[in-house]
């Protein structure tokens, strides 16, 4: 009888425990950061993480009564690696967003995933304008190629450049970003005398910029992700090509705000297209870099940077409008339309794509108190994804 006694005592107590810690489960929200902490593009992965754990300072780890947990996984730039990791955050830990994706390879990789499973994917960095159509399940924080290029065109059209040639990294955004250029220029009535391709991969510009320097073009428009613009301009610099007479335009990923001021004064006077700079002028900026800087060792925040904290508002504010309720559907459903005021301006989610629409700076990089900044002198308002919008 005493045996029988003890034995209900201990299943009583088993029962509660796990009731307990599923209770305790259902308390928490995890958040599945896939991010390159290592390998080329880990300066991405560094800033986005940044980010988002300042925004949970700033903020706090709870929305709707759930406590909030962030899951940060290296995906080493690797697609497979990063299905892997999704497939682990999904199953194992049952993460009710997955979010970070530095590169366009890695966000296609999920999809399907994100897909299958009813996860917001929330993209905060990759810029492929196709990706948002690659799952339902997918909101975009960061922007598209095709966004901050077609403005550099119309600039550059504007400012007496015609004979242009592009240089791009070979992968998805590079494509996006060298066909709008070429296509706008074109029509403006440029010309492209040549598209160069680069491989994302070890990249060694010097055999392209030897082909920039014959073709004596009257600009040299770049993309390349961000992390290697420094190569490029150390590159650029050995080939005299800041002498040359080629005007260097570009997108804001050359003239990264985390690699600018190692690139010396070779960068001066580089005219960029870009949604962020750590120069922005208004009183949400400052004091986004102020404690960003301070929270990391004096580190400037780059466009990465803010793709990561404002995929974490988009995040807290689903969570507010679900009331804390994690599934898919109603999730992305609370996202669409969502509009705020970001450390880089106004931005929203456009309701038919779930991709940003935000406003795209002419910058110019300049020295301000012994520094390098990115210094915004032209503002076209409210750009959406041309690539969609013309669907």
């Amino acid at each position: 009888m005493a045996a029988t006694k003890f034995l209900k005592t201990v299943l009583a107590l088993l029962a509660a425990a796990f009731w307990s810690g599923a209770a305790a489960a259902q308390d928490t929200v995890k958040i599945g950061l896939i991010l390159p902490m290592t390998g080329q593009q880990a300066s991405t992965g560094r800033q986005i993480d940044a980010a988002a754990r300042l925004f949970m300072q700033q903020n706090g780890n709870k929305v709707a009564g759930k406590t909030i947990e962030l899951i940060l996984k290296d995906d080493t730039g690797t697609p497979d690696v990063s299905k892997r990791i999704a497939q682990e955050l999904i199953v194992n830990d049952k993460v009710a967003f997955l979010a970070g994706f530095g590169l366009t390879p890695i966000a296609l990789a999920v999809a399907p995933l994100a897909t299958q499973a009813k996860v917001p994917e929330v993209v905060m960095a990759a810029g492929t304008a196709t990706i948002t159509e690659a799952s339902p399940y997918i909101a975009r924080t960061s922007f598209t190629l095709p966004q901050a290029t077609v403005p550099m065109a119309d600039w550059a059209l504007k400012n007496g450049i015609k004979k242009v040639v592009t240089l791009v990294s070979n992968y998805g955004p590079g494509l996006d970003a060298e066909k709008a250029f070429s296509e706008h220029i074109t029509k403006g009535g440029g010309t492209v005398l040549d598209n160069l391709k680069v491989p994302l991969a070890n990249p060694d510009f010097s055999p392209f910029l030897q082909k920039v320097a014959d073709l004596k073009p009257d600009a040299l428009f770049v993309f390349v992700p961000s992390g290697s613009g420094a190569l490029f301009m150390k590159q650029f610099l050995e080939r005299g090509l800041d002498k040359s007479g080629v005007r260097l335009i570009c997108t804001g990923d050359v003239t990264d705000d985390d690699q600018l001021n190692g690139m010396g004064d070779v960068a001066l006077g580089v005219v960029s297209s870009h949604h962020y700079s750590a120069a922005h002028d208004s009183p949400e900026n400052k004091e986004f870099v102020q404690a960003f800087e301070k929270a990391n060792n004096n580190m400037r925040p780059n466009f990465m940077a803010v793709g990561g904290y404002d995929g974490m508002r988009l995040i807290y504010d689903a969570l507010k409008k679900t009331n804390g309720a994690t599934d898919g559907d109603a999730l992305l459903a609370a996202m669409k339309g969502m509009s705020w005021m970001s450390p880089r301006g106004p931005i929203s989610i456009d309701p038919a794509t779930r991709d940003i629409i935000q406003n795209i700076y002419i910058r110019k990089v300049e020295k301000k108190d012994g520094a390098l900044y990115n210094v915004e002198f032209e503002t076209v308002p409210n750009v959406k994804d041309p690539v969609k919008a013309a669907k």
